[in-house]
């Protein structure tokens, strides 16, 4: 059974389009055959028609909601694509993160950790945060130098008192 609804499906193409990017859609769409075409328009027709088509919540929003909803899950390849989706719907890095920070607190550390590591990947890869860099390299320490037993010197012998004359 093919889901076919026109209406929503052009409703939903354009706003998938802005926040997933328009080269990434256009090549699920174009390497999608019969099978996975019908796939490709529920998806485009339900989710983003009608769920990111209801202007109630702006897109900003439903970006945090799918970051927190898609790490609760574990869907990493998900995440991925919606941290670059949430950086173009103006989410900030500092939203990201305590988005990420907050499901940890509701969908446990590993969940979080997998996430929050899916999300360097990107914002790396997008710019949007800086490597941490790298120490410079210690030189390494020079070996000791050998310690040679400093040569004996003879002691010097006093030198013989001289008498004491009366004056």
């Amino acid at each position: 059974m093919a889901f076919d609804d026109d209406k929503l499906f052009k409703k939903g193409l354009p706003i998938r389009r802005a926040v997933l990017g328009a080269e990434y859609v256009d090549a699920s769409m174009a390497k999608a055959d019969d099978f996975m075409m019908a796939f490709q328009r529920i998806t485009t027709s339900w989710a983003w028609g009608m769920a990111w088509g209801d202007p109630t919540l702006n897109r900003k929003t439903r970006s945090i909601i799918n970051l927190a909803m898609l790490t609760a899950l574990g869907k990493i390849p998900e995440v991925k694509l919606h941290v670059k989706g949430a950086l173009a719907n103006g989410v900030t890095v500092d939203e990201i993160r305590a988005t990420l920070s907050h499901a940890a607190a509701y969908c446990g550390i590993p969940a979080a950790l997998d996430a929050f590591k899916a999300a360097h990947e990107v914002l790396l890869a997008e710019g949007a945060i800086k490597p941490k860099p790298e120490k410079p390299a210690r030189k390494p320490k020079a070996a000791p130098k050998a310690v040679v037993a400093p040569k004996k010197v003879a002691a010097a012998k006093p030198a013989a008192a001289k008498p004491k004359t009366k004056k």
